[in-house]
């Protein structure tokens, strides 16, 4: 595989590397990064995140690979991968604004109709939109096809009953792409539809899920009886499936963008060597000591391959492929090696590890990645799910046993279990 920019894309890469230089400050790479499942941007940091999103589309840098005339700039795939590079260079306002311009967007370019595509991707790339994504439920996580949350139709609207967990960016969303069940009696797969939901409607309650670290990335939502117009369902009745696929297809697809930009071990391993040459092993600074090296270069050739493997990943969608569990190995992976990239630092610091905040060393990042890893593990897509993928499609072995597919939702065995809309 050749990494090299083609002309094209080098002078692409010039003209995103002038302007960004030219309207943000350049990263520190030493400057210590907030964790991925934080607190929620609160309203300075929000507004920012908005003007910066408006700034780009004024001048021709949102939405790189969306067609113009929904504000985007018409470009390739592999420019939309360089300008989240670039990007990565310059310090910018939290990204709370990627979801609408990330899978739900590219879900709406292509299962929207020409209305709804007007209506809400436009507003998207200029900032006025913040979108979150209601696909997992207390029933049905891992399981997804298996979800409960019900729409019925009354006329020209649903009504929507059912709740949402794990909600990534649900706190502050102006809207919401939500997968219902509208056909209990149909097989789990064929029963679903698909809708964008105003989180401010009466009928949606928005609670914070509390973690470990104190923080509140993840959101518990609540249907109560939602009345959602039938122009705002994203393609057909009980083709929710087929929608809902796209959303994850481009999920994985940006998870290959971030992991080619570097984001991925990539701070937490500067982070880590640094940590090593101010701590000492043996009465000598770690950075010297033989067992840490090793260590720290094993950590090294473990990043530069998630790193490769996003490009795969990439390139099956340049391509005009699916990706495919390459997607699933960088997500694995990537969760593994930040756990262990943390434990080591932990190790370092020795008794001042029980520190936290501005009083541990480097203020606190790894003992805040600590409590921060098991959402990783578990955040799209479980370990355990990612190694299924793996071993059925990558590897060809024998597929887990399943329940029928063609057993009727209503009368499957499920945790939670599924109560008929009155």
């Amino acid at each position: 595989m050749d990494f090299r920019d083609s002309p094209d894309e080098a002078a692409f890469r010039r003209q995103a590397r002038a302007w960004l230089e030219a309207n943000a400050p350049l990263r520190d790479p030493h400057q210590v990064e907030p964790g991925v499942f934080e607190n929620w941007p609160d309203a300075a940091q929000m507004q920012a995140a908005r003007d910066w999103q408006r700034r780009k589309h004024d001048a021709g840098w949102a939405g790189v690979f969306w067609p113009p005339e929904y504000g985007g700039r018409g470009g390739t795939i592999m420019q939309q991968i360089i300008w989240n590079q670039e990007e990565r260079r310059v310090l910018t306002p939290p990204a709370v604004l990627l979801m609408g311009q990330g899978h739900v967007g590219y879900t709406l370019l292509a299962h929207g109709t020409a209305e709804q595509k007007q209506r809400w991707l436009p507003p998207t790339l200029r900032g006025e939109y913040a979108w979150c994504q209601l696909f997992s439920e207390p029933g049905a996580g891992s399981d997804f096809a298996a979800l409960a949350c019900a729409a019925r139709r009354e006329g020209d609207h649903w009504r929507i009953r059912g709740e949402k967990i794990w909600i990534s960016d649900g706190a502050y969303a102006d809207v919401g792409f939500l997968v219902t069940r509208t056909d209990p009696d149909g097989p789990k797969h064929k029963g679903l539809t698909c809708f964008v939901v105003d989180m401010r409607a009466p009928g949606v309650t928005v609670r914070d899920v509390r973690h470990p670290n104190g923080g509140s990335h993840f959101s518990h939502v609540r249907f109560d009886d939602l009345r959602v117009p039938d122009a705002d369902r994203v393609g057909a009745v009980d083709d929710g499936w087929r929608v809902a696929l796209t959303t994850l297809m481009y999920e994985r697809f940006f998870v290959g963008a971030w992991g080619s930009s570097g984001a991925f071990g990539g701070p937490q391993l500067r982070h880590l060597i640094e940590l090593a040459g101010r701590c000492e092993v043996g009465g000598r600074p770690a950075l010297q000591d033989d067992a840490v090296r090793q260590r720290l270069a094993a950590f090294t050739v473990r990043a530069r391959a998630i790193e490769h493997m996003s490009y795969r990943v990439l390139t099956t969608v340049s391509q005009g492929g699916i990706p495919g569990p390459e997607g699933s190995i960088v997500k694995m992976e990537f969760a593994r090696l930040s756990q262990e990239m943390t434990n080591l630092g932990l190790e370092l610091m020795g008794p001042a590890a029980m520190l936290d905040g501005a009083d541990a060393p480097l203020a606190g990042v790894f003992q805040a990645a600590l409590l921060e890893n098991p959402c990783m593990r578990i955040a799209g897509g479980t370990d355990e799910i990612q190694r299924t993928i793996i071993a059925e499609r990558l590897l060809g072995l024998p597929q887990e046993s399943h329940v029928p597919r063609d057993l009727p939702f209503r009368d499957l065995p499920r945790g939670g279990g599924w109560r008929p809309m009155a």
